[in-house]
């Protein structure tokens, strides 16, 4: 599966009741080291009830400006989730099935408290 697949396919739960779309996927970057990065992880997928359209960087909690970007991209994303990439149980021509006990998560990314 080419990761582009999965971009704007339905999710819905394990009971077949639809939720929304792959709106993102989520890596991260903690397994061993490959050249200059360490080897990326898939995290998890972004689901929007809406739409199937990106938030082009807008998810990220602090960001404000430019405000009228900021507050649309806001609206229209409302009641986007994170969902980890364990809680997805099957991925087909129908498109993603979470898991029975699939958590939802804030889209947003998590940041260290600052020193």
């Amino acid at each position: 599966m080419i990761l582009s697949d999965l971009l704007d396919q339905p999710v819905r739960e394990a009971d077949g009741t639809p939720v929304g779309y792959v709106i993102d996927v989520r890596f991260v970057l903690d397994g061993p080291p490959v050249g200059p990065l360490a080897t990326p992880r898939v995290h998890g997928v972004l689901v929007s009830p809406r739409t199937g359209s990106s938030f082009m960087g807008y998810e990220r909690v602090d960001v404000r400006s430019p405000a009228l970007l900021a507050r649309w991209f806001a609206w229209r994303h409302r009641g986007t989730f994170l969902v980890h990439w364990q809680d997805v149980a099957a991925i087909d021509e129908d498109g993603v099935t979470l898991a029975r006990d699939a958590r939802r998560w804030a889209p947003g990314y998590e940041r260290p408290a600052p020193a």
